[in-house]
């Protein structure tokens, strides 16, 4: 993922600017998301945290997070605007945590830019690192059928909800919701709650 991490440090300021606070967070994803943490009560990974802003933001609420991210700007920018928040360079394909650490991942659009022969990586190591019982939320872009398509930063992909659910529920988790939303002139986005099974 070398591409996409320098495809994002070069815009970085750019998508900070744009999407790195929570005014510009949907009112139904920040229901959703404040929801599911409410209930955690261990650690959080906020797993490609860009500019810190939903770390920040869960936080505020009481949770125990740490957010990775691939570009070191993000990291710079996350670790200069919340200082109270650990922010570590890192990549979800390879996460810096042992077994069943986990209580919680947020992985908000954090996958869009694994091809489909790539994906299922990140979502056996968010099994791998999340304890049985525990929870991610995954924030994608959704479609009738898998398909790439351009990006403003580098190329991404857009998945039918079904398609991610059998993915989800192969690497080890049970789907518990899935949430799908169209707006008119925008891209149709959805976001998949799922518990990691007991059966480890």
């Amino acid at each position: 993922m070398t591409g996409v991490a320098e495809a994002y440090d070069r815009r970085a300021a750019e998508y900070t600017r744009a999407l790195g606070t929570m005014a510009a967070v949907h009112p139904s994803d920040r229901r959703l998301v404040e929801t599911w943490a409410d209930g955690i009560r261990g650690r959080v990974l906020d797993a490609g945290c860009g500019p810190g802003h939903w770390s920040a933001h869960l936080a505020e609420r009481g949770v125990d997070v740490r957010g990775i991210d691939l570009t070191p700007e993000f990291i710079e920018t996350a670790r200069a605007d919340h200082p109270g928040i650990r922010f570590d360079l890192g990549t979800i394909d390879a996460i810096d945590e042992p077994d069943a650490a986990l209580d919680g991942i947020l992985a908000w659009f954090s996958t869009i830019h694994h091809a489909p022969a790539a994906i299922d990586v990140p979502f056996a190591e968010f099994a791998r690192v999340l304890r049985p019982g525990g929870t991610l939320v995954l924030g994608f872009f959704d479609a009738d059928a898998l398909e790439p398509f351009d990006h403003a930063v580098v190329d991404a992909w857009r998945w039918p909800a079904a398609e991610l659910e059998r993915r989800l529920e192969r690497a080890g988790f049970d789907v518990l919701e899935t949430h799908r939303r169209a707006t008119r002139g925008e891209r149709r986005v959805g976001a998949i709650l799922c518990r990691r099974t007991d059966a480890v």
